[in-house]
């Protein structure tokens, strides 16, 4: 069942329920599918590589949000905002443990025989890819910086 499909299910189940914040969210990642799928101006279906990418685009949207609300005690609007981030999630693949990020990156390092900061560009490069949908760059970056200094 393609992304798309399975937000039209997750939808009709939100809107029985009356479950707005869900039925939000699912509207955005409709929107976002078809504004993607407009994009190339051909009706071809949307990669699932391509699919990620815009789901993790909007979850950390959604999280960005919600940190600047929350820094600016706003927490009457980072509320709904966390609320979309879960349930947005549900269609990313399962998340990897910042341990398991750590393993990859060692391997990564070793493999290309990175040393120092001036190689971070290759070694995200690799991981990124290998980690796809899998991690988030910002806790990527963060492990590349720590192994490479």
């Amino acid at each position: 069942m393609s992304l798309q499909q399975q937000v039209m299910e997750e939808m009709k189940t939100a809107m029985k329920a009356k479950d707005k914040v869900a039925l939000e969210s699912l509207r955005a990642i409709k929107s976002a599918l078809l504004l993607l799928q407009t994009e190339t101006g051909s009706g071809e279906q949307i990669s699932e590589d391509s699919e990620i990418q815009l789901i993790q685009k909007l979850v950390k949207q959604r999280k960005d949000s919600a940190a600047i609300f929350i820094e600016q005690g706003r927490t009457d609007l980072a509320e709904p905002e966390l609320a979309q981030v879960a349930i947005i999630e549900k269609f990313l693949p399962e998340q990897l443990t910042e341990e398991e990020i750590e393993k990859v990156v060692v391997q990564t390092i070793a493999a290309t025989g990175a040393e120092g900061m001036k190689d971070m560009g290759k070694v995200m490069g690799i991981v990124s890819k290998e980690l796809a949908g899998q991690a988030d760059g910002k806790t990527i970056s963060m492990i590349v910086k720590k192994k490479l200094a």
